[in-house]
């Protein structure tokens, strides 16, 4: 297919752990999803501690960029937005990561502010979940930060972008293998004043909605999974009894320990047991179950994009 009207748009997520991809085509309120796809790529390894980004992690991230511009051109896509968040926010070398990224994709990356990506994460969680009791919280863990967004579909929301994401929690607090109970203490309080000074009324949510990979790994995880299952993922609900007792599994877990799970990718090992605390400290202060969506800031990128077709 020739790019131009009509043609399937695509978005990239490119966060501090994962590189992710969604390919869509037709009306913004039904769009039909071509092609999603990650790589795991830890884009912000050590960021956190050195304030740029690793070689590594660029040389990573660029293939990942490779592989999806054959997908871009094999489909015929006519608009891409590519979105950065956190480790991108705070990397000092980051013109590096943007002339890479144009040269394979013909496209500047966007930085986006934290308000925004919660804004579009609560976007494509609430399309996917239009029957959701308002007020609906929004949770969206990463690896460098997490979104949190309170709202009605179509309506103002408030939404904050706290920095604290697996990868970040992992390496300033978490370094032993596996975490020792001091750590663990620390982790957090670290996560406890920053969700208490968030300006997010948690307890009012009378839905709450998880989206990307940690809360749809730990759904995968709680249903024994032998092998990920798109379809059984989303939408499942996880109770916050069980939130609270994985993350004590996974902190009191070896990395090595942690990949004989079936459905646990090598690249999510080691930071796993970070998100898991992260949840488990919304799961205190929330009054509802979790409840797991597919449908995230990709989908909010991409309904954006199919909307503003000519």
């Amino acid at each position: 297919m020739t790019p131009g009207a009509g043609a399937p748009v695509a978005a990239i997520d490119c966060g501090t752990n994962s590189v992710r991809l969604l390919v869509a085509a037709g009306p913004a309120q039904a769009p039909v999803e071509l092609e999603r796809t990650l790589r795991i790529t830890r884009l912000g390894q050590g960021v956190d501690a050195t304030g740029e980004f690793h070689p590594d992690a660029l040389a990573r991230t660029f293939a990942a960029c490779d592989e999806y511009a054959a997908v871009l051109a094999a489909h015929g896509v006519g608009r891409l937005r590519f979105v950065a968040t956190s480790a991108a926010r705070d990397a000092g070398n980051r013109e590096e990561f943007f002339a890479g990224v144009r040269a394979r994709l013909g496209v500047d990356p966007e930085v986006i502010s934290g308000a925004e990506e919660a804004q579009l994460s609560f976007d494509g969680a609430l399309g996917a979940s239009p029957e959701a009791t308002p007020p609906a919280l929004v949770v969206d863990i990463g690896g460098g930060s997490t979104e949190l967004v309170l709202g009605a579909s179509g309506q103002p929301v408030r939404g904050t972008s706290l920095d604290i994401g697996s990868v970040r929690l992992r390496e300033r607090f978490l370094a032993s293998d596996p975490p020792t109970a001091e750590q663990v203490a620390a982790a957090t309080a670290h996560v406890d004043a920053l969700l208490d000074a968030s300006g997010i009324d948690l307890a009012a949510a009378r839905t709450w909605i998880g989206v990307g990979g940690t809360a749809t790994s730990l759904s995968a995880i709680v249903q024994g999974l032998e092998t990920y299952d798109r379809a059984r993922v989303h939408g499942s609900t996880v109770t916050r009894a069980d939130l609270t007792a994985l993350a004590d599994r996974l902190l009191g877990s070896t990395v090595a320990e942690v990949l004989i799970i079936p459905t646990m990718v090598p690249g999510r090992a080691d930071v796993i047991c970070a998100g898991a605390l992260i949840c488990a400290r919304v799961a205190a202060r929330v009054g509802v179950d979790l409840t797991v969506s597919e449908s995230d800031i990709l989908d909010g990128v991409v309904a954006q994009l199919l909307a503003a077709a000519p």
